[in-house]
């Protein structure tokens, strides 16, 4: 395994302390516990945006996507990517991108098993020039390709233009190809005489998980989807995309938005 600090909280383990995880530092868990007192609902949150991985890769494996580039991945738990599609069809490949080693060391160890071609990239997701050249090697990019981006664009801040990550990411694939995103949102942004500024929550927010975290207000994450044809409902709160079962039917409200749109 790579070298790491545990002594600096990551938020690929942070994220695994919500779920109820095991690979986590202390300095992990207390940045997480910070995280809650700023936002309570986060807990809420990531198990509901867990669920909406798994409706979301149903919906693309049922409608024919055998590929799928999975970035930011996180510490592997129940259900994921591979797992989900592969249970729908057993030759879907999938490359997963992170940039902890912990998650390498997962995403090696559960990979062993899988039989349809299925990679891990240790890269930036900002790094959409690497991703889409390592990923080359195990996805064909002339055929459709499930790109997602679950909890990942919060930890994107504006000047590092997170309409072009995802604009570079969906040029590089076919028509019929598909874009998931899941984002945690605020209601509305505080202005003042220079514009709209960051919320209290949101400053709370990245200080305690030690990286800048962005929420963005509904109106700001549907643009992500430009130039796509979403899939009903569109971007609505995670637990109302296409609810399967009473824990999202019967969920309290969450802080998370997102959706699910076919490039044409």
């Amino acid at each position: 395994m790579p070298d790491f600090n545990t002594q600096v909280p990551h938020i690929a383990r942070i994220y695994d302390y919500w779920l109820g995880g095991k690979d986590n530092f202390a300095a992990d868990r207390e940045a997480a516990e910070r995280a809650l007192a700023a936002a309570p609902a986060i807990r809420t949150g990531v198990h509901a945006n867990r669920r909406f991985l798994g409706r979301v890769v149903r919906y693309m494996a049922d409608a024919g996507v055998r590929q799928f580039l999975d970035i930011g991945t996180g510490i592997p738990t129940a259900n994921n990517t591979h797992q989900v599609a592969q249970s729908v069809a057993p030759e879907a490949k999938v490359v997963y991108v992170d940039n902890d080693p912990i998650v390498l060391s997962h995403a090696r160890a559960l990979l062993k098993g899988t039989t349809a071609p299925t990679d891990y990239i240790d890269a930036d997701a900002r790094d959409t020039e690497k991703i889409l050249e390592a990923a080359a090697e195990t996805l064909d990019f002339g055929r459709p390709v499930g790109v997602m981006l679950i909890a990942l664009l919060h930890c994107i801040p504006d000047e590092d233009d997170p309409r072009g990550l995802v604009r570079t990411l969906m040029e590089a694939v076919p028509s019929g190809s598909y874009l998931a995103i899941s984002h945690p949102y605020e209601e509305n942004h505080p202005h003042d005489e220079t514009g709209p500024q960051r919320s209290e929550a949101a400053e709370m927010l990245s200080k305690a998980m030690g990286k800048k975290v962005t929420l963005r207000v509904r109106e700001e994450v549907a643009p992500f989807f430009d130039g796509l044809e979403l899939v009903e409902p569109g971007v609505v709160p995670i637990q109302e995309w296409r609810p399967d079962s009473g824990l999202d039917i019967n969920s309290p409200a969450t802080n998370m938005t997102g959706g699910l749109a076919r490039k044409p």
